[in-house]
């Protein structure tokens, strides 16, 4: 089978801009969650979401050209243009078999929101002609995928919270498949909207701490009341291990495995078994390897995180056998279709540095979350093999494991 490498990577969230700036606040342990300022949430439930601050999208594309990508596009050519200068190609790329992987759980939701309103207040005339171009999912690809002359296969996942996950094993399994030599992944959220938080509001999934707003996610936590919405994009470029080493290219780690699997049990209600069953079809892919870093979905809501735990511990036979784990969403918040990405460069970047992010405001140990969850302050381990958990509403499941070489 052929093996499939990572090369480079980008990553934007609340805690920076690119991935060395963010990947270093979140193992400090920094919180990047306030109050929200994208719209007035003055008359919300929740005032509360880890915002992506101060950044120009004109960076990424032509200014004249902003209007026509929603938010979510311009963070994920952000994360690619850094992936695609992290993996340092030469001229000699064939890139009709250089593709494309996206995803995002819900895409143009600020554009879909404003249009909304335009079309009550002033008609359907005036209907942005950009609007559904903007906001469709698939043309986070699209945009990309021009940008950098992908001529490859052009894929795109919208598996609610494990869109960023599925996005790289279908990658993963084009390459595999032969279906391409090169495939960039690029997973982007921005949902911070009237809509979206008062949505997910409604459906009591959201933390109300906002007077509290740093000590709002707090995953594993016995005192942890949901999750806290984020946004930003990550991008990872895989490559065929041969192809990646006759290149010459730096190789952050390979994917040994991956996992998937479905609940058929609630719409927004997770479940043990569909979570449990994913990680085992990642790990025994993988060849059943020392795991030395579990990197959580650990949103911060009740039923996950003690779903989760226990889980894992059915994976690993016992509380006594699992591996440290963490999640890093109360950092960065709950990035939605963006988590799986930012997540899997996490722990690439954590196998590289031999550092295990934290798992902040972990201040009241609950009795289902008894694993070693790494509270509060980052560990410096050896890391060779890492696994990224993901899980979204519809009770759709994805798992990654990754190996350093």
């Amino acid at each position: 089978m052929r093996r499939v490498v990572v090369t480079g990577m980008g990553m934007i969230n609340a805690l920076g801009h690119d991935k060395e700036s963010a990947f270093k606040a979140i193992c400090a342990g920094e919180c990047g969650i306030d109050q929200i300022t994208i719209f007035d949430p003055s008359n919300y439930s929740v005032k509360i979401a880890a915002e992506v601050k101060d950044f120009d999208p004109s960076t990424v594309m032509p200014p004249k050209e902003v209007k026509k990508a929603d938010r979510f596009i311009h963070f994920g050519l952000k994360a690619a243009q850094e992936a695609m200068e992290d993996a340092a190609f030469g001229d000699n790329i064939d890139m009709e078999r250089f593709g494309i992987s996206a995803a995002s759980g819900i895409g143009g939701l600020p554009a879909i929101e404003k249009n909304s309103i335009i079309l009550e207040t002033r008609g359907p005339r005036r209907i942005s002609p950009f609007f559904i171009p903007s906001s469709l999912v698939n043309m986070l690809g699209g945009f990309v995928s021009i940008a950098h002359g992908l001529k490859g296969p052009n894929l795109s996942a919208v598996t609610a919270c494990a869109a960023g996950t599925h996005a790289i094993s279908e990658a993963v399994k084009t390459i595999i498949c032969n279906g391409a030599e090169r495939m960039l992944v690029v997973a982007a959220e921005s949902a911070v909207t009237g809509v979206g938080v008062g949505g997910f509001a409604a459906m009591k999934a959201l933390s109300t701490r906002n007077d509290d707003p740093k000590h709002a996610s707090r995953p594993f936590d016995a005192n942890r009341d949901g999750f806290v919405m984020g946004e930003g994009g990550a991008a990872l470029v895989l490559e065929e291990y041969e192809n990646a080493k006759a290149r010459g290219a730096h190789i952050y780690g390979e994917v040994i495995g991956f996992g998937e699997s479905g609940d058929a049990n609630h719409i927004t209600t997770p479940s043990l078994d569909g979570p449990a069953r994913a990680m085992k079809a990642a790990y025994m892919m993988a060849g059943e390897p020392k795991v030395d870093y579990v990197n959580a979905h650990g949103t911060s809501t009740p039923i996950n995180d003690k779903n989760e735990t226990a889980a894992i511990k059915t994976l690993f036979g016992g509380k006594e056998h699992c591996p440290p784990i963490s999640s890093i969403k109360g950092q960065v918040g709950h990035c939605l279709g963006a988590a799986g990405g930012i997540e899997a460069v996490t722990c690439l970047m954590a196998m590289r540095d031999g550092i295990i992010p934290p798992t902040i405001n972990y201040e009241t140990p609950d009795e289902n979350c008894d694993l070693d969850m790494v509270p509060n302050v980052a560990r410096h381990a050896e890391l060779n093999v890492t696994m990224s958990n993901s899980f979204g509403f519809g009770g759709t499941n994805g798992v990654l494991i990754f190996k350093k070489i």
